[in-house]
């Protein structure tokens, strides 16, 4: 089991395969990955096209700065900054810099824990 991913080593496999979604190559890659948890580093250039995603994720932004729409709300961000998007929460990332770049980590069940701990 792999215990410690740098950024210069995912940065080295991004952009990855292209795909209809990411037609000039997906713009993250897995650095580690441990039952339902992954973590990924994610370093979209231009705009962000990604969809919801079936679990709960935290964004630990890296560098750069933006916003992040979470279901129509907009909150701003920078480096250093840590956010939360719940299971199937429509997300995206705008007006975000050339620089930036971010670990996201999915964990837990398909449809994301439930705010009672459940």
């Amino acid at each position: 089991m792999k215990t410690r991913s740098t950024v210069a080593e995912v940065l080295a496999r991004i952009p990855g395969p292209a795909t209809a979604e990411w037609p000039m190559g997906e713009r993250f890659a897995v650095a580690l990955a441990h039952g339902t948890m992954s973590v990924e580093y994610y370093a979209p250039i231009g705009h962000d096209p990604q969809t919801p995603h079936d679990q709960d994720e935290v964004y630990f932004v890296h560098q750069g700065s933006g916003t992040l729409v979470v279901e129509g709300e907009r909150h701003p961000f920078e480096a250093g900054d840590c956010l939360f998007v719940a299971a199937h929460a429509e997300h995206r990332f705008e007006d975000f810099s050339r620089d930036f770049g971010t670990w996201v980590v999915f964990w837990g069940p398909k449809g994301g824990e439930k705010p009672d701990g459940a």
